[in-house]
């Protein structure tokens, strides 16, 4: 059995991931990760590259991600400094406010990721890769980025030789030796943070233009898969009440910023989910004989989605104060505040104040379905109450 291990992102957010992880590895006991196929996107693509890098020691790899998101400062993510934040800030000016007249070089970027990809560089050991594949502790790995100069979804990866590059519409396979710049690219917030290159093309955060996240797992031979998102699933009245008694007179750049980035980190996912499990409930209506007869084949592979059972924007509510100065200085210029913007800020809120709430809730949402994941992961996922996926 090939288990799939599929990790969207959203910043900071995506620490909640870290406990779920955390909470697997204590509940399951493996040695080695029970997952060999991972594939992970934007900021699910650190959390990604970690595991895969420890794929021998799945207890020590979800251990030291925990150590490393719960110790979490911002300046470890981007640069805080007065003069960096100076140096962009008037290539900004003479971009956006001369037109570009004095740039030769057009300012694309808010923040510098230079303290990330130090980090990441001590922190990853990607050159492993390839051994745990030929030694199949691993089947296949990817990251999955945006081609800013294509519009089309690139999925990096590498793994067994019988998986083939694939290629859609929007979005296609490639095979390669995965890097620090994929991951770099998978996780590039766009307008945030730098684009990457790699073979000559700039590249940003993969949820841009990848609208089917679990796909990647499934080309590379996964027969059942654990997604984990970072979306609170709110119910049907819970969303009409919402909407019937929200009301203000006025809007922030913040909150425009922050359902902006929500419309590309969040609904992805679900709406793939929606879109497998469809499928499973159509090829379990229809006989061998008429599946046989599809000109392209199909199998069903069960899914289950563990998702945070608190709005993690809203848990964000606060963390302003914890931003160096300067960052908070410029968000309140864009209208964050302490009540509010709180989406946006929660997506740059690498801070140990907000990303150990995420743990601890990762972990203990967790463990409260621990008997379901369980038997999901390792039992008959048809016995799975099917709510755990909606």
């Amino acid at each position: 059995m090939n288990l799939g291990l599929v990790l969207t992102g959203g910043g900071a957010r995506a620490a909640y991931q870290v406990g779920v992880l955390r909470a697997i590895a204590e509940i399951s006991q493996s040695k080695e990760t029970p997952f060999n196929v991972i594939s992970g996107v934007s900021a699910g693509a650190i959390n990604a590259a970690y595991l895969m890098s420890r794929a021998d020691q799945f207890q020590i790899a979800t251990r030291g991600l925990w150590d490393l998101w719960t110790g979490l400062h911002s300046e470890r993510v981007y640069r805080t400094d007065p003069a960096s934040i100076a140096s962009l800030g008037s290539k900004w000016l003479t971009t956006v406010g001369m037109g570009g007249l004095f740039s030769q070089k057009r300012a694309n970027h808010l923040l510098s990721t230079e303290p990330l990809r130090e980090l990441l560089g001590n922190e990853l050991a990607l050159e492993k890769i390839p051994e745990f594949i030929k030694n199949k502790t691993l089947r296949g790995v990817a990251f999955s980025a945006t081609n800013y100069l294509t519009g089309t979804a690139i999925t990096f990866f590498d793994g067994d030789a019988s998986i083939a590059n694939w290629v859609r519409s929007t979005r296609i396979g490639v095979r390669t030796n995965v890097t620090l710049d994929h991951v770099m690219a998978s996780s590039a917030i766009p307008v945030f943070f730098p684009p990457a290159r790699i073979e000559g093309a700039l590249y940003g955060d993969g949820c841009i233009r990848l609208t089917s996240p679990v796909s990647p797992a499934i080309h590379l031979g996964a027969d059942r898969i654990l997604c984990i998102g970072i979306r609170y699933f709110r119910s049907e009245e819970q969303t009409v009440e919402l909407n019937r008694t929200l009301k203000r007179d006025d809007l922030s750049i913040a909150e425009i910023g922050g359902v902006l980035l929500n419309a590309v980190f969040l609904d992805s996912l679900e709406t793939d989910i929606e879109r497998l499990e469809r499928i499973n409930r159509t090829l379990s209506l229809m006989t061998e004989e008429q599946k046989s007869k599809m000109a392209s084949p199909l199998k069903s592979i069960p899914v289950m989605a563990l998702r945070p059972s608190q709005d993690l924007g809203q848990l964000a509510q606060g963390t302003l104060k914890e931003f160096p100065g300067l960052i908070r200085f410029l968000l309140r210029g864009v209208g964050a505040k302490e009540d509010k913007g709180w989406d946006l800020v929660s997506y740059l809120a690498f801070e140990k104040a907000y990303t150990q709430q995420l743990a601890e809730l990762g972990y203990t949402d967790t463990i409260r379905k621990k008997e379901s994941v369980l038997e999901f992961l390792f039992g008959d996922p048809s016995r799975v109450q099917t709510e755990l996926t909606r």
